[in-house]
């Protein structure tokens, strides 16, 4: 194969676009569609990114350091979440550690088993990923705003945006749909989030971390099994792959009455958790309420 642009070898082909791509145009095309993402999003100040150690975190962290390394008024910093899941998180974190040591990244980790008194393979015996998704979010709001950080990065790519907007259609959550990232309204307590590859399907972020020689760890949690988000990724990956261009599609759709749903679903008002001092909607948050059943 040879580039659509340029007539050298292709290391990919782009299906919903039609074009063979070489590694300089194929970083080109990748590295232009995240900085247009970013900047449709109120990106300043401090900006701390949620790494996992996986392919998407660690391209997400790599190439706001690249984009904005140079910036005066912004800086990166790396925040880690460890659940405490022996085998897994243990060797993600130390890919973490290894990229952020190379691209001169402070890193900041908070731990489930410190914060919240039990490790994710503690909690696996009574409950499964709902448990963890919470206690994750939780914990990387507060270590943000422990940083003073401006703004949460995260990985997600276009396939776990378009999941996320096909399971909140089929569970007719349009509240939840309302309030998908990136973060629009600021609200008191909750740190912003930007989604810097929100556009980005999640092979592409594997092929570019490849070709750039970013560092990630691609082992599995052993729980995922368990995740209701499977179905939805396996329903997906077989429209896209009879239809290339769907999962864009799905997020164009979206994006186009997202403002017409925020309307008609705005932002509860939140006030303080009365347990830990956490902003919530109801008298005691999630995670206080989860922490309760655990100790049960």
């Amino acid at each position: 194969m040879r580039c659509s642009k340029c007539n050298k070898n292709a290391v990919t082909f782009i299906r919903y676009s039609g074009m063979h791509l070489c590694k300089s145009h194929f970083n080109e095309f990748f590295e232009k569609r995240v900085k247009k993402t970013l900047r449709t999003q109120d990106v300043k100040g401090k900006i701390a990114v949620g790494v996992s150690g996986g392919k998407d975190s660690a391209v997400a962290l790599y190439i706001l350091k690249k984009i904005f390394g140079k910036r005066k008024d912004i800086t990166i910093e790396a925040v880690t979440v460890d659940e405490g899941i022996k085998g897994y998180r243990d060797k993600s974190i130390r890919i973490v550690k290894k990229n952020c040591a190379k691209w001169d990244i402070p890193l900041h980790v908070a731990s489930f088993k410190s914060q919240i008194g039990y490790s994710m393979d503690e909690i696996s015996q009574k409950f499964m990923c709902s448990y963890c998704g919470v206690f994750r979010r939780y914990l990387l709001n507060i270590k943000a705003k422990e940083i003073k950080a401006d703004r949460i990065a995260t990985g997600h790519n276009l396939d776990d945006t378009a999941q996320s907007i096909l399971m909140n259609i089929t569970k007719a959550d349009v509240e939840k749909l309302a309030r998908l990232g990136p973060h629009v309204k600021i609200q008191e307590g909750l740190v912003p989030r930007i989604e810097p590859l929100r556009i980005i399907p999640e092979k592409e972020n594997y092929l570019y971390a490849l070709l750039n020689n970013v560092d990630f760890y691609s082992g599995e949690c052993p729980y995922a099994f368990t995740a209701q988000r499977n179905m939805y990724r396996d329903i997906l990956y077989r429209l896209e792959n009879n239809s290339p261009g769907t999962r864009h599609a799905i997020l164009k759709s979206y994006d186009s009455i997202s403002d017409l749903l925020r309307k008609k679903f705005p932002p509860v008002k939140l006030k303080k958790c009365e347990i830990c001092g956490e902003p919530t909607s109801q008298r005691i948050c999630k995670v206080c309420e989860m922490k309760e059943r655990l100790r049960k």
